[in-house]
């Protein structure tokens, strides 16, 4: 299937965007409902207008490319490997108790590799996404919907494996991660929510995220895309072999993302 990677990047971008201003309209508002899903995670009314949203626009701009979003989930059952992937608000326990830390995340998956994504966090005015090539910038100034502003390129590290910079989920924390971290020589840690974490290796700001918990596809499509975009990588954890995305039930297993130069530990 041959794509419109320029169409791609301007509508993935400017649906974020528009999904964001929806999602800061219920942040900054009175308090709000907080639902439970079937699988016990949160969600807000501010999720289910970033999904609706985010949802319309992609399958108006690209009616041909099968569509995977959280809140439409349970509804899903495609076998294709190429596919667009939406987060319309990961991190919602951030978004819950103001935190911040929470994105909006759209992806394209081709042959099931993540090649162009965007992750959005509204609250902390950060906005990362790859161009055109499937290499990845972050945009600063006003985020106008209709045209960019400052761009900047945007690289890992090149680590130093006798000084680490670590970075850590702040709601999924547990010992095995912890256990894991110490294999390690950190020269310091850092905490982030939601796909953020991808995008502190993905500009240079951290060297190493191991995640032993679950996540879904949803959650680190976009933010996979513009790690590899900035030349990261992601693996499993138990054997370190390629990250593949379109799996039964879009479940991941246990990963690392990281920056090329670091020596990964065995699990």
């Amino acid at each position: 299937m041959a794509f419109d990677y320029d169409k791609l990047t301007s509508t993935f971008r400017k649906l974020a965007l528009e999904a964001g201003d929806l999602i800061m309209e219920v942040y900054d508002g009175p308090d709000f409902e907080v639902m439970v899903k079937s699988d016990n995670s949160p969600v807000t009314v501010a999720d289910e207008k970033a999904d609706a949203h985010i949802s319309a626009g992609l399958r108006a701009a690209f009616p041909d490319i099968p569509l995977v979003t959280e809140e439409q989930s349970d509804s899903h059952d495609i076998s294709a490997k190429t596919f667009l992937i939406v987060d319309p608000l990961d991190g919602t326990k951030e978004f819950v108790n103001r935190r911040g830390d929470f994105t909006v995340n759209i992806a394209l998956v081709e042959d099931g590799v993540p090649t162009r994504g965007v992750v959005y966090a509204p609250a902390k005015n950060r906005l990362f996404y790859t161009d055109v090539s499937g290499a990845s910038v972050e945009e600063s100034g006003d985020f106008a919907k209709e045209a960019a502003g400052p761009i900047a390129a945007i690289k890992v590290t090149d680590p130093d494996n006798s000084a680490l910079m670590v970075v850590a989920s702040k709601s999924h924390r547990d010992q095995a991660t912890d256990d894991y971290i110490a294999k390690y020589a950190v020269k310091d840690m850092t905490s982030a929510g939601s796909s953020l974490k991808f995008c502190l290796i993905a500009c240079g700001e951290a060297d190493l995220y191991p995640r032993l918990g679950r996540t879904m596809e949803w959650d680190t499509a976009a933010a996979d895309a513009v790690l590899r975009g900035a030349g990261g990588q992601m693996v499993r954890f138990e054997d370190h072999a390629p990250f593949t995305y379109g799996k039964e039930g879009f479940a991941n297993p246990f990963f690392i993302a990281y920056a090329p130069g670091v020596e990964l530990k065995e699990a």
